[in-house]
């Protein structure tokens, strides 16, 4: 009997067991996929059974519940057919309940976590904010100091401080330059300037330099002619040289190359034999006196160098029918010159056979032996004064007395010109230093070396010892990590002394890039002329920073003299660069103040090498260290401020200065001018204050702002100069406003 009752409730517990299991089995429609006996299905529906058990139990579900099977049999066509009768047990909540309970083997095997509360998930977000919340704030701990401690290449290479620009400059050494500068002076008997070239290149390599190469260029050269000029008066017969050396042959065989070489480079050849009319200097209102007295048609023009640029003075000569020139120097304007030759290059900028592109290879040349129908023949101030027959005893008296002719006397010379036109190849010489920042960005540090058959002095040694000492010492940083944020671009010119031939072909070759990157060009041409004083001349951009750098060395040397800072037209390779592209420059160099007092464009004249001993005038070489000193503050300055140092207020007063006078288009100008000044006071207070202010120096804004300063200078660009004037706003302020109205 226990046995039997016992087994009564196994057998209903597995009767109930085979019911519910047909169940499922009949809710099985016909067609469906195998993949509905998955257990990962019945797992589902078991979840729904035990959510919908759980809604059965609450209270009022009963009428939800009716009106649920009203809905489902009018929207659930599909399963019309299904057999009502074989799920009937599972419309029974507490049937299915009970199954639940019953089946213990169901319930384990289909086990289902349990839904989190809403506290519990609240928790949880809190949780995550909050560990979001602490990691951002260290992130920005972590960043703050890591910059604060490790600051990015581009800061430290961009705001360089005092310090620094002193820890690179004090390496530069007077005795260095001094050694570099006689190692250059053995190789002046070298024929052409390609052994000269190849000695600069292997310098700036050996100190580090980068891509240091050759850029050449097939010119057209005006060369002396196999035998001199000779210059012969017709009332005595007697026939002199350029020098004043009478043209015996035994006066040949004891004199020196120095006559061969006195001529005017691209000036007509032949002879001519004329009346020698006194023009002095050759402005426009002697030639107007003289013309009113005489005429001037085919004669000879006794002319002055000095005062104006020379190619204008020739270009009134021309127009007024001049002939022939024979050019001199006064003693009063330049001692120590009366016996000198010297030569003159009529050239006003590049190859005379590819005027305004590149002399390379495929471009058309033209034929041009002579730039002008005037013979032209440089003479010393000993031939001018044998000419005029000076008595002795006024030529040797103590006061300087200019030289001039009778204006009662007449005096007829033939004057005859050899000169040869030869196709010759100069060599340029050009390193790269590379910006950090703004590699896009060129500072341009040019010299000139020497160039065959013509006079260059020592001066070209004495600037190409200086720019190899400012190399070496910027190298020495370079190689501890620094580097400038804007490239330094470091040129050896040839070809300087025939009309700036090297610089003007390469800036043609490379005419479109520089427009657009180049900055400023810092010239180094003859930076030692004299000891007495330091003589400076800048664009208008750059006045400020000159004078701000003169000052702190004349306090550092405890030697403060008055400022001598002039915006004048510089005559040497920076031509191209100021007159074409309007960028600005500087250039520093000794001068003996005597010459400052004269009259200016003496420049243009080239002495012989023996006329200017370099080690005379600077014995220890310190002036040229003062030079190499000055001139590395000012690239530094330019090549890696964050800000470029160009001033906007001192061109506004560039123009206004360049009005003062009596010309009859003044008054008009002074009013546009003076709108300028106030337009450039408010950009110098308002636009200029990322380089007072570091906080305000976002990148977009101070690339946009150099950009501007960049091209400031630019916008005074004259379309036609006068011949020898630059077309740019310091020609116009450095010369007398007369010339530009006199014809």
């Amino acid at each position: 009997m226990g046995e039997n009752e016992a087994s009564l409730p196994n057998t209903a517990l597995q009767g109930k067991k085979m019911a519910y299991q047909k169940v499922n089995a009949d809710q099985r429609a016909p067609g469906h996929s195998h993949y509905l006996d998955s257990d990962d299905l019945q797992a589902t529906a078991l979840d729904l059974e035990w959510d919908m058990e759980k809604e059965l139990e609450e209270p009022g579900f009963e009428q939800f519940q009716l009106d649920r099977a009203e809905n489902q049999n009018l929207e659930n066509s599909e399963t019309a057919d299904l057999n009502l009768d074989s799920i009937q047990p599972a419309t029974s909540p507490k049937g299915r309940f009970q199954r639940l309970q019953e089946e213990s083997d169901y319930v384990t095997h289909y086990t289902r976590s349990a839904p989190k509360s809403k506290p519990c998930n609240f928790c949880c977000l809190l949780k995550i904010f909050c560990t979001a919340i602490i990691l951002f704030i260290f992130g920005i701990l972590i960043g703050y100091y890591a910059h604060k401690k490790c600051p990015s290449n581009a800061t430290s290479s961009g705001k360089l401080d005092l310090q620094l620009y002193q820890e690179i400059l004090k390496t530069i050494q007077a005795e260095d330059i001094k050694k570099s500068f006689r190692n250059l002076v053995q190789l002046y008997k070298s024929e052409d300037d390609m052994e000269i070239s190849k000695k600069i290149k292997t310098q700036w390599t050996s100190l580090g330099l980068e891509d240091v190469q050759f850029v050449n260029y097939s010119v057209l050269l005006n060369l002396p002619g196999p035998s001199p000029s000779s210059v012969t008066l017709r009332s005595s017969g007697q026939c002199f040289h350029p020098n004043g050396q009478p043209c015996s042959q035994e006066a040949r065989k004891h004199s020196s190359q120095d006559p061969l070489y006195s001529y005017a480079a691209y000036s007509a050849k032949g002879t001519l034999e004329a009346e020698v009319i006194d023009v002095s200097y050759g402005n426009a209102d002697d030639l107007k006196r003289i013309k009113e007295m005489k005429n001037v048609t085919n004669q000879i023009a006794l002319l002055k160098l000095g005062k104006l640029p020379l190619l204008y003075k020739l270009s009134l000569l021309e127009k007024a029918g001049f002939g022939g020139v024979l050019l001199y120097i006064d003693p009063c304007d330049l001692p120590k010159t009366a016996n000198l030759s010297f030569m003159v290059s009529l050239n006003p900028g590049g190859d005379p056979s590819t005027p305004g592109y590149p002399s390379v290879d495929g471009n058309f040349r033209q034929n041009r032996s002579n730039l002008t129908p005037l013979l032209v023949q440089p003479i010393s101030a000993s031939l001018v004064a044998k000419l005029i027959s000076l008595r002795e005893d006024r030529a040797s008296s103590g006061a300087c007395t200019p030289l001039e002719l009778p204006s009662n006397e007449k005096r007829i010379v033939n004057m005859q010109i050899q000169t040869v036109t030869e196709f010759k190849t100069i060599t340029n010489v050009v390193g790269y230093l590379k910006g950090l920042t703004s590699p896009d960005r060129y500072i341009i540090v040019g010299s000139h070396h020497h160039t065959a058959y013509s006079f260059n002095s020592q001066e070209w040694a004495s600037s190409t010892a200086i720019i190899t000492a400012f190399i070496r010492a910027l190298m020495l940083r370079v190689k501890r990590g620094w580097r400038p944020d804007r490239t330094i671009v470091f040129c050896s010119w040839g070809g300087t002394a025939f009309g700036n031939t090297g610089s003007y072909e390469w800036g043609e070759d490379f005419k479109k890039v520089l427009q657009r990157n180049l900055v400023a060009y810092v010239s180094l041409h003859s930076p030692v002329r004299g000891n007495s004083s330091l003589y400076s001349v800048t664009s208008p951009s750059l006045q400020q920073l000159v004078a701000e750098k003169n000052n702190f060395n004349c306090s550092r040397r405890g030697q403060c003299p008055e400022t001598n800072i002039s915006s004048v037209q510089m005559q040497d390779d920076a031509n191209y660069f100021i007159n074409h592209l309007g960028v600005p420059t500087v250039r520093f160099a000794y001068e003996d103040i005597k010459a400052l007092e004269g009259p200016s464009f003496l420049s243009e004249a080239l002495f012989p090498k023996h006329a200017t001993k370099i080690e005379e005038m600077d014995p220890f070489f310190n002036l040229h260290e003062t030079i190499t000193k000055l001139l590395g503050e000012v690239i530094l300055q330019i090549a890696d401020g964050p800000i470029l140092p160009f001033n906007a207020l001192d061109i506004a007063l560039e123009v206004q200065n360049s009005l003062k006078g009596d010309q009859p288009d003044t008054p008009q100008l002074l009013a546009p001018a003076s709108r300028l000044r106030e337009s450039a006071e408010l950009f110098q207070s308002d636009e200029m204050r990322p380089a007072n202010d570091p906080e305000e120096r976002a990148p977009v804004r101070v690339r946009m702002l150099n950009d501007i300063l960049q091209d400031m200078e630019k916008s005074f660009l004259v379309q036609h100069a006068p011949p020898g004037f630059y077309s740019t706003l310091s020609s116009m302020s450095s010369r007398n406003g007369s010339i530009w109205y006199s014809f």
